[in-house]
């Protein structure tokens, strides 16, 4: 069964963002393509830095799907 949890989006480097997740903070964010985070919210790159998203996790425990709060 998959969870929600709330993140945010740090930062953009490259193609590459950085979140926090309740489990990670931001000392030791999730590292997630850019291209993935736009496709699935519908955001543009530009909107992403700061924003606060939904982040389904999956068995396994990674971050599988973004949503928009």
């Amino acid at each position: 069964m998959s969870e929600r949890v709330n993140v945010s989006v740090l930062l953009l480097i490259g193609d590459v963002a950085e979140v926090t997740t309740p489990e990670r903070d931001s000392s030791d964010p999730e590292r997630v393509p850019v291209e993935r985070i736009t496709k699935d919210t519908g955001l543009a790159r530009g909107e992403l830095a700061g924003a606060d998203l939904v982040a389904v996790v999956g068995e396994n425990g990674e971050l599988e799907r973004f949503e928009l709060p």
